[in-house]
This record gives structure tokens, C-alpha cells and sequence, in this order.
């Protein structure tokens, strides 16, 4: 098994908080994203879509996967598990420094991730407090903030898949980090 964080970044102008919709952990949120097999080395054509509410039974029939698919090439299959409570918002401070801002790890057998899609579903705050729904299939984000009187903007989006480690901690939540 391997560990995959999804991070990304974006330039903010005047804005903070930028995550999907229903916050990281968005039950409704769908990730978009090609994987690579781990066998045979083929890409899949098209972006394979996990979300936190959808599980599938596992082949074994123990326990559940957001994903479960088979490679189109040599006909292994894999699975792609989803942990949530390790996300957070990007902020106008983590994008001025441009840092990248955790979203999700993904439990991979049998795939890697790779190329991210951002769509519809995410949200943002300007710094005068006001809310926006944000589309960000176009790559960027364009508005006025009538209560701050103020263009408001996203672009350059960044996302990546880096490869993480599982930390065990008693009594307390794991922890992933960087190799």
C-alpha cells in the first residue's frame, strides 16, 4: 500500500480559505484524477472519480474502497481508500509564501495518482468576509467583492500527488508525512 497527498495552491488576491464546498473533508466532493498501474505501467484515458460518500465492497468481500478498478492493460485490479481529517483550507498567507496546502490522502494498492482535476465545488472567503462559490474547471476565477469593494481573483492553480508515510500514534489520530 502507498500513501498519496493530494496538496495544491493557487495565487489568492484578496481572498483566504480557498477548499471544497463542504469543507476538506466534503462528503460530495469528487476528486478527478488519472492512475497509473503499478503492474503494467498503463494510464488510464480518462480521470477515474472517487468521492467520500461512495464505497464498493472489496473483491474479498472484507471491508469497502471509495475505488475499486481494473486496469485496462494487463487486467489487475486496485483499490483507492480515502482518509479523511488530514485537509485544510489554503490561505491567502500559505499562498503568498506559495506553499501548498494539504486536501486529501488517498490508501492506493495498485495504482498511483496522478494528474488532478479541479471542477466545480469549491468555496472561498474574501477578506471583507463575503462567501463565493467557485468553478475552478477553468483554471482561475474572476470577481468583485461588492462588500469590500474590491477585485477579488484565483489563477495559477497547482495541485500534486506526493508519496507519504503512515505515523501510528497511540490514543491519538495518525499522522502523515513526507518521505
Amino acid at each position: 500500500m502507498v500513501y498519496y497527498l493530494l496538496s495544491f495552491s493557487a495565487e489568492l488576491e484578496n481572498l483566504t480559505d480557498l477548499q471544497p464546498r463542504g469543507g476538506c473533508d466534503d462528503p460530495t466532493y469528487p476528486y478527478y484524477f488519472k492512475v497509473k498501474c503499478e503492474s503494467c505501467g498503463g494510464v488510464s484515458a480518462k480521470e477515474t472519480c472517487v468521492m467520500i460518500s461512495e464505497e464498493v465492497p472489496l473483491p474479498t468481500g472484507r471491508g469497502t474502497a471509495h475505488l475499486v478498478q481494473k486496469c485496462k492493460l494487463c487486467g489487475r485490479e486496485g483499490t483507492i481508500q480515502m482518509i479523511t481529517g488530514q485537509g485544510q483550507p489554503l490561505t491567502l498567507e500559505q499562498s503568498q509564501k506559495e506553499e501548498f496546502a494539504k486536501l486529501m490522502i488517498f490508501d492506493s494498492r495498485g495504482f498511483a495518482l496522478t494528474d488532478f482535476s479541479f471542477t466545480d465545488g469549491w468555496k472561498v472567503q474574501s477578506l471583507a468576509g463575503t462567501i463565493f462559490d467557485v468553478d475552478l474547471s477553468a483554471g482561475e476565477f474572476a470577481e468583485y467583492d461588492e462588500k469590500g469593494e474590491c477585485p477579488v481573483g484565483i489563477v495559477n492553480l497547482r495541485a500534486k500527488f506526493s508519496v507519504v508515510k503512515k505515523h501510528e500514534r497511540r490514543g491519538g489520530k495518525d499522522v502523515y508525512y513526507l518521505n
